[in-house]
């Protein structure tokens, strides 16, 4: 299992974003720079073991071709630097968007995402706030009423829990309770997920406790392409949305081109084209996916792989046409598996597209147990690319 993850060398470079001072586990995690051509250029704890690292394009698409190369136009950035990048130009674009959150000023927020901003647009529109997630997640609320944008980081996801009241009574219900008079058009944000050694209220992942509140839409990036692409869009929508940002990806680099783009917050991205299996997965698990991959064309095996990306709602014109070419489905993802977004998933390509179906729909989901602090324990509860070989070879007999 470990001759999966064993790619590439490791060479430390100072251009990370250094963690906030909020928690002593928070600065223990490893981050990392991926480049797009699979080369490892940054770590922040040299003791990370090999076996954690990520390959991003381990089979992009058929044949192994890379998808990104450095003679293409753009400009490399990192995940958290294109959050910002797409913050900031939409902060030059729309005067009512504005940043709320703890330390997202002057220290330039937990990973670095609003870096800058504060002296760029002032203190007005980059508004630090008191630890006081139920508090300023309601003045954003409150904000977006009387017609501005604005941005509410959590510096972590599972601190919002306590806003939950916020997000859930008023961030989606207003624009119904209302008769229409109000939009809530508020962008909640930050990160979250399973990092390194992070114990477990700084390793939740939320993604399905919002997914059950009517009128918010989710989406997760998982790429520095689609991280600027759906800040951007997010931002412009009237709709609440929660974008889901992953601890362990904020240090991925890639080439995005230098023009302006906006991408769909209700679109999946075809990852890799292939015949035998739909393998839906989002967010991190995006990575562990591609590195079984790179395994299952070796075993011949041909497999399609889809970044979800849109939570709520889900791309089911992309996710159908799949299962209309493979007849077999496989879901990968980091949530728990009880009440999950696997769940859900499963539940509407059933209802949706059963009598495409050859086998019966197969979820790999982390487990139903709070995240261990131990690193061994920590990686057995969430799963892994041996995981998904063996999956898609029993799916595929």
């Amino acid at each position: 299992m470990a001759t999966l993850f064993q790619a590439t060398q490791l060479s430390v470079s100072n251009k990370f974003p250094l963690p906030s001072h909020r928690s002593l586990s928070e600065r223990k995690a490893s981050l990392f720079v991926v480049r797009s051509d699979s080369r490892v250029s940054q770590v922040l704890n040299t003791g990370a073991r090999k076996h954690e690292l990520l390959v991003t394009n381990a089979v992009a698409t058929k044949g192994g071709s890379s998808v990104a190369s450095t003679s293409k136009p753009g400009h490399e950035l990192l995940l958290f630097e294109a959050l910002r990048e797409g913050l900031e130009e939409e902060m030059d674009r729309d005067p009512c968007v504005c940043v709320i959150g703890e330390d997202v000023g002057h220290y330039g927020g937990s990973y670095k995402v609003s870096r800058g901003l504060a002296t760029k647009f002032g203190d007005l529109r980059v508004l630090d706030t008191p630890i006081a997630e139920n508090s300023f997640t309601g003045m954003g609320i409150g904000a977006a009423m009387t017609g501005l944008r604005p941005i509410v980081e959590g510096m972590n996801m599972g601190f919002l829990l306590l806003a939950f009241n916020q997000i859930s009574n008023n961030c989606g219900m207003l624009h119904y309770t209302s008769g229409g008079q109000f939009k809530i058009p508020i962008v909640i944000r930050g990160p979250g997920g399973v990092g390194r050694q992070l114990g477990a209220e700084h390793s939740q992942r939320l993604e399905s406790y919002f997914q059950s509140i009517p009128g918010i839409q989710m989406v997760a990036c998982s790429t520095p392409y689609n991280a600027k692409g759906l800040m951007k869009a997010a931002i412009r929508s009237d709709n609440p949305v929660i974008l889901f940002e992953h601890v362990l990806l904020y240090n991925l680099k890639e080439r995005i081109p230098d023009e302006e783009y906006v991408l769909s917050l209700e679109e999946a991205e075809m990852v890799r084209p292939g015949e035998h299996v739909t393998i839906l997965t989002y967010s991190r698990m995006r990575y562990h996916v591609m590195q079984a991959a790179k395994t299952l064309v070796n075993k011949g095996y041909d497999p399609e792989v889809i970044d979800i990306r849109s939570l709520k709602p889900f791309d089911l014109y992309t996710i159908g046409n799949s299962v209309k070419k493979t007849h077999r489905v496989l879901i990968v993802e980091e949530c728990m598996r009880t009440g999950g977004i696997g769940a859900s998933l499963t539940a509407a390509i059933t209802e949706n597209f059963h009598d495409y179906l050859d086998a019966p729909i197969v979820c790999l989901s982390s487990q139903d147990v709070p995240t261990p602090y131990a690193g061994t324990l920590e990686e057995w509860t969430v799963v892994q690319p041996a995981q998904i070989v063996t999956a898609v070879e029993q799916l595929c007999q």
